[in-house]
């Protein structure tokens, strides 16, 4: 994987994984940092009031991708099993051809979310993998904390 990549995937799976562990309450902003290359790399954390940890998950996955300038390959991370069966298992892509049904019948939920984010994934060259979260991944530990301050920020308020 080359910086560019590198720096993308980061971008990803912190937007995605902030976005998620901030579903209760949080405020919202960007962090711009330096990765130890000295290339600009975006942590992008946030979130809404009254919301679930599965629209947070999608919301994440959303910002990332938005964030990127130009169609490109990314491989997005995440420790939603939700998000990553629903991708991988083509689940999402089901739903949206039976206008937003499950194979039950029953209604999909955040069909808004996954329009917008199966538009992105068919615009980029989008590869998941699932992690374990709280298991050490740095990525994800990092993406955590940002989730954490963005909470303990909003419920200040």
């Amino acid at each position: 994987m080359n910086a560019t990549e590198e720096k993308e995937r980061s971008a990803l799976e912190c937007a995605e994984q902030a976005m998620r562990d901030s579903a209760a309450d949080a405020a919202s902003g960007t962090e711009p940092e330096r990765s130890d290359d000295g290339s600009a790399e975006r942590e992008l954390s946030g979130g809404e009031e009254r919301t679930t940890n599965n629209r947070m998950e999608l919301s994440g996955a959303i910002a990332g991708l938005s964030a990127l300038k130009e169609p490109c390959s990314v491989t997005l991370y995440s420790d939603s099993k939700y998000m990553i069966d629903a991708l991988q298992k083509g689940w999402a892509v089901g739903w949206r051809a039976r206008g937003w049904k499950k194979s039950d019948g029953k209604p999909a939920l955040n069909p808004d979310l996954w329009a917008r984010l199966l538009e992105l994934t068919e615009l980029h060259d989008v590869k998941t993998v699932w992690v374990k979260g709280h298991a050490g991944h740095a990525y994800n530990e990092r993406c955590d904390a940002l989730a954490v301050a963005a909470a303990e920020a909003h419920t200040k308020h």
